[in-house]
């Protein structure tokens, strides 16, 4: 597009229309010693030296090669199919935009059904959405939609297990709305939660409790036994999870949950820093209508042809801002359609693989540190690729013994609780080899 700007004689007659008569006028309101500042800036650079320095500012950042980090609490190091990132960077998804028009969208569509399909039957769930923005907003979504279902109960009850950025998340979430939100504390011992932590609330006013599989701590909760106390009181259960793990285990809709939702990141989504990912939201088709963003349907037109359409849509230029389920009104669309090239890419034995590859990883690890001298393995329970690791010295020490071996160690659980300041939370993914886990070991003792 051509630039016209504006000329002398344009800009004095603008001025003289709105009653002033220099342009410094217009900022009269801002005091003069901070309305030109002087700006500390370095000398100009070429296109060459500005290289160079980006370059070197770019080299500070600590990027671990596959099987050097141990990092997990939420965003997981796995390795992502080339695929992806061919598939990704083609302009038709690239550059997509919301797909209002089904008419000139329907490849967009398309990848949104096929993630929907997929990411179903992955959860276990009858219906699932295009996608949240993360983890953590889908699974205050999850609380949102089951609080609306159950009418006038209102009270939330979160298990202590569940990740605490995500139950941060939910705080903020619910802070506004005529919600009762009971945030149980973390198990003082095994890091698992039990029927018997959820019992005094089991009752007629309770909407559903929040709960994670595995969860934070990396231990596999006993879900089924905790979905049939909590429908015994007709209250619903929204289960926070991870994809991968569920190429082993059974699904949290198998298992009863009510509404599932998942962060997506190991999905053939780089971690990159912390976002952007995608978050996965599903449920029972009977709750179909309170899903929040939208939903891709197949259809038929006029001449018998498949076609796709955005069958549901919570959006503000379509419908009443009151009958809304939530603010949220789109989706990740380009992370959705990595986590759709991702799993078709792999496929379910591929899937399956990924999981065994982790879970053994894991265990290896495990039973070596739990051999050492002063490390114990507190959790109470069966885990997947995640687990804690308690020494005799703080965490902290721990991973900066790890980090001068070139070693990212574990999540330090002080960040959590002060009390758990000696405990590391350790992950062990595909990426690894025995002789990264034995680095990993060597270098971890003291």
């Amino acid at each position: 597009m051509t630039f016209n700007p504006h000329t002398p004689a344009d800009r004095e007659a603008m001025l003289a229309a709105i009653g002033v008569d220099r342009m410094d006028d217009l900022f009269s309101a801002i005091p003069a010693g901070v309305r030109c500042p002087e700006l500390q800036l370095p000398p100009r650079l070429t296109e060459m030296e500005a290289a160079a320095r980006l370059g070197e500012l770019a080299a500070r950042n600590v990027y671990p090669k596959d099987g050097e980090t141990f990092l997990g609490a939420g965003s997981y190091h796995h390795y992502v199919p080339a695929t992806v990132g061919q598939i990704l960077a083609r302009g038709e998804f690239y550059t997509a935009y919301t797909p209002y028009q089904p008419e000139v969208s329907q490849g967009t569509l398309q990848v949104i059904y096929e993630f929907q399909t997929m990411v179903a039957a992955l959860l276990g769930t009858e219906v699932v959405n295009a996608s949240m923005y993360d983890g953590a907003t889908a699974l205050a979504e999850g609380a949102l939609l089951a609080a609306s279902s159950t009418r006038k109960r209102r009270r939330i009850v979160v298990s202590g297990t569940v990740h605490p950025a995500y139950r941060e998340v939910m705080r903020t979430y619910l802070s506004g709305l005529d919600v009762d939100l009971v945030e149980l504390p973390v198990p003082t011992t095994g890091f698992m939660s039990r029927v018997g932590d959820l019992t005094p609330y089991l009752r007629d006013d309770l909407a559903c409790v929040v709960v994670q599989y595995p969860n934070f701590f990396g231990g596999i909760e006993d879900l089924g036994a905790i979905v049939d106390a909590v429908h015994a009181c007709g209250a619903l259960v929204v289960a926070g999870t991870y994809p991968i793990p569920l190429g082993l285990l059974e699904s949290p809709g198998a298992l009863g949950a009510d509404v599932v939702a998942a962060e997506g990141q190991a999905l053939g989504v780089a971690q990159s820093y912390g976002g952007p990912y995608v978050g996965l939201l599903g449920t029972r088709q009977a709750f179909v209508r309170q899903l929040p963003g939208r939903l891709v349907g197949m259809t038929t037109d006029a001449e018998g042809k498949q076609g796709f359409v955005l069958a549901l849509q919570t959006r503000e230029q379509h419908i009443r801002r009151e009958r809304a389920t939530s603010n949220i009104c789109t989706n990740q669309g380009l992370m959705a359609t990595a986590a759709t090239v991702y799993m078709a890419s792999v496929g379910p034995l591929g899937f399956h693989e990924v999981a065994t590859r982790c879970y053994q990883n894991a265990h290896y690890l495990a039973g070596r540190l739990a051999a050492l001298d002063g490390f114990t393995l507190p959790v109470d329970g069966p885990f997947f690729h995640e687990f804690v690791v308690r020494g005799q010295e703080p965490a902290a020490e721990v991973n900066e013994r790890l980090a001068s071996a070139g070693i990212v160690g574990g999540y330090d659980l002080g960040a959590v609780d002060e009390a758990l300041d000696h405990d590391l939370l350790v992950c062990a993914t595909e990426l690894h080899s025995r002789r990264h886990l034995d680095a990993f070991v060597d270098a971890v003792h003291p």
